[in-house]
């Protein structure tokens, strides 16, 4: 190659081949900077809408994962993941004009790629299948850190969600390695309304109208605690009598709450609700021999 061709070819192809690296390098950096905005509008605007939403929108925000941290961390993992996906369109257009402006065929190459990618789509499906679910996943945001789950397998806390595993936590301290393609189904016990169901029982004997003011007070009481407040979607309700068996008459209080706050409510209603029963003097459930009959107090056979 001589002088005048090294001029020609840097004064056609070179000049080309500079532009498009410019221009996919310029592009990357504006979709990037695109991307980091809308996160950043995203999660400036959960912030502002967050304290408008009532007591009951603030609740279910900070348990559901719409506020400020859970959503932040979300969009935080999008953005990335738009970012790697643009990242490597860009440049896999840029590789391919690059090699068509140097004069390799493009046929070869593309053809070869095919065939490797048919063959790696047939030995890693499963990693795929992996990988695409936990996008779904994340994009559908059907759980997440700190989330109580039933995956059909294992029931636990979710520790960690990557795009392949997802690790979990259950009851017994085990720790579960979950792939994200083996997932069939998801039954997220921290997303929604909560329900407590506490059920009391008296004595046939006690005065079941004081007993029922009673508890009203006593949950009303417990519903102006800002520590319980935050926890409780409304103040919980006296439904009345839930059922009469022998000599027990069965009240029933039921408190919606944020999720997975159920079981401290429905401890703290009933420590209240024995206190004020204790102080209104209603009598208690009897207390019977074993296989004896609370109405007669006569063994049974």
């Amino acid at each position: 190659m001589t002088w005048a061709d090294a001029q020609r070819w840097l004064l056609g192809p070179g000049i080309l081949i500079l532009a498009t690296i410019v221009l996919a390098g310029m592009g990357r950096w504006l979709l990037h900077r695109l991307i980091n905005r809308v996160v950043g509008a995203m999660t400036s605007r959960s912030v502002r809408t967050l304290p408008d939403t009532g007591r009951a929108g603030r609740v279910l925000a900070t348990a559901t994962g719409l506020a400020h941290d859970r959503h932040v961390q979300r969009t935080e993992t999008l953005g990335s993941l738009l970012k790697s996906v643009s990242t490597v369109v860009i440049f896999t257009i840029a590789t391919l004009t690059v090699m068509a402006l140097v004069g390799l065929p493009l046929g070869p190459a593309l053809a070869s790629a095919g065939v490797g990618g048919v063959a790696l789509g047939f030995g890693a499906q499963s990693l795929v299948k992996d990988f695409l679910s936990g996008i779904f996943m994340i994009l559908e945001d059907q759980y997440g850190v700190g989330d109580l789950i039933d995956t059909g397998e294992v029931v636990g806390t979710v520790e960690e969600v990557s795009l392949r595993v997802t690790r979990l936590v259950d009851s017994a301290g085990v720790t579960w390695y979950v792939r994200n393609g083996e997932i069939l189904r998801i039954g997220n016990k921290s997303q929604g309304v909560a329900t407590a169901t506490i059920d009391i029982p008296l004595s046939y004997e006690a005065d079941v109208q004081q007993a029922i003011d009673a508890i009203r007070s006593a949950v009303h009481q417990m519903d102006q605690v800002p520590a319980w407040a935050e926890r409780l979607i409304e103040e919980p309700t006296v439904l009345g009598v839930e059922s009469i068996t022998g000599g027990l008459v069965t009240l029933r209080v039921v408190a919606k709450c944020a999720p997975g706050e159920q079981f401290a409510i429905a401890r703290e209603v009933r420590e209240r609700a024995k206190s004020a029963l204790d102080a209104a003097g209603v009598p208690a459930p009897p207390v019977t021999p074993f296989g004896a009959s609370p109405t007669t107090g006569k063994k049974g056979r």
